[in-house]
């Protein structure tokens, strides 16, 4: 009899005809490739280096503009550049020009490209975001995406798998950002080459733009990947992207965890008691209570492949209505993608960031890495929906980042400090 897998296994299951366990290393067909601006050029010289032929499969690529676009100077100009030549050249199917796609973590699961029980590989280290649909993805070097391009293969460590139990129901103004920087606060670094796999009732009722953000931030913890198990929510979002079948309907149900999976650790918590989180220089992992963080802020981002879908600036919204940026803070939103920017204007919540004086950028990654449009000045302080606050992570190296969800986000840009919503 067959022992009980939990979802890691079963998508790694469905890839090789290889028995495995734990640390085995197992070749493994993939299902999507994605790179950026940043890591794509990289690759390309290499796949050129070595005089390749030919990519596995022109469908299975993605190179996706989204770091320093619109192009910031002349030297990301020719990184686009190069994407788009090769792409002409080898017919590749998913290039999008910065104006179609936006940032590629909100972008590639918008337009279906990744799905339940997909192994997917990306030269970004926030590939793991599609661990949300139940997709073993996860982060490569830009030469791990070249062997991919020509074999349609990576080599894998199979990793030992830490399941998560939250428990409760999250008090207003707290969303998915607030559990995943409370889970970085608790684990540390116990979850290096690890994966995480989300359940209990929190994630339950939690929509799929949350799951989105959650395990967008498992990364941070040094994990593979953060896995949640497909289920209605799942099935309902790929049914309003045109993408639920029968086959994919039946294949999402049959990767979820058995009851009696093994598992190296498991965690449950209770969330009922969680309060807005805020993750202070310089760790995502440097985790306080929004009340106990006192400090003025320069500017607000509100965006990234973290935080920048549709439900995202509405929760942003509901705090700017009728109300203005604070006369020593600018705010810039990042729409994740065309497509969120055009669901916001339709909604009214444009005219609402207008109307309280925030910047309306392009869906862009933007400031988020130190790119572009919002970089910090020496000294300056940012309350930011992104995922790092690294030393000089979003400019000059005595800046600071402080993450923190939507509400937050807003409320501190009112306020021109780190505030709880509901003092506003």
């Amino acid at each position: 009899m067959k022992r009980p897998q939990n979802i890691l296994e079963k998508i790694i299951s469905l890839h090789t005809k290889e028995t495995f366990k734990t640390g085995d290393f197992l070749l493994v067909d993939v299902d999507f490739t994605l790179a950026n601006d940043i890591t794509a050029p990289v690759s390309i010289k290499e796949f050129y280096k070595y005089k390749f032929k030919r990519v596995f499969n022109k469908d299975k690529i993605a190179l996706i503009p989204d770091h320093f676009t619109p192009s910031k100077d002349i030297k990301s100009a020719e990184n686009v550049k190069l994407m788009r030549e090769f792409a002409k050249k080898f017919n590749i199917t998913h290039f999008y020009e910065p104006q179609k796609c936006g940032i590629e973590h909100v972008f590639l699961p918008e337009k279906g490209l990744v799905l339940p029980s997909q192994i997917v590989i990306g030269a970004d280290s926030h590939t793991c975001t599609y661990g949300a649909l139940g997709s073993f993805a996860f982060g490569v070097g830009s030469t791990d995406i070249v062997f991919s391009w020509v074999t349609g293969k990576i080599w894998i460590k199979v990793p030992p798998v830490i399941k998560i139990i939250y428990q409760g129901k999250l008090k207003k103004f707290v969303t998915s950002k607030d559990v995943i920087l409370f889970t970085l606060k608790k684990l540390s670094d116990k979850a290096n080459y690890k994966v995480l796999e989300f359940t209990g009732t929190v994630i339950e009722r939690m929509s799929q733009s949350q799951r989105f953000t959650l395990s967008n931030m498992a990364t941070e913890a040094g994990a593979k990947t953060g896995l949640i198990n497909p289920d209605k929510i799942t099935l309902d979002f790929l049914k309003s992207i045109g993408k639920l079948n029968k086959k994919i309907e039946k294949i999402s149900y049959m990767i979820r965890s058995d009851l009696k999976a093994e598992y190296e650790e498991i965690y449950e918590w209770d969330l009922s008691k969680l309060n807005p989180q805020v993750a202070v220089p310089f760790l995502p992992s440097n985790v306080k209570d929004v009340d106990k963080v006192k400090v003025n802020v320069d500017q607000v981002v509100i965006g990234s492949c973290t935080n920048g879908r549709l439900e995202d600036l509405m929760q942003a919204a509901q705090i700017f209505k009728k109300r203005k940026v604070n006369s020593r803070v600018r705010c810039l939103i990042f729409p994740g993608s065309p497509k969120v920017l055009l669901e916001a204007e339709k909604l009214g919540l444009i005219e609402i960031f207008l109307k309280a004086e925030c910047v309306i950028c392009p869906p862009t990654c933007g400031p988020c890495l130190g790119g572009h449009l919002g970089v910090l000045a020496e000294g300056e302080v940012c309350a930011a929906t992104t995922n790092r606050n690294f030393i000089g992570r979003m400019g000059h190296k005595n800046s600071k980042v402080y993450l923190v969800n939507p509400y937050v986000a807003a409320a501190s840009a009112v306020k021109g400090k780190i505030t709880h919503p509901e003092s506003i």
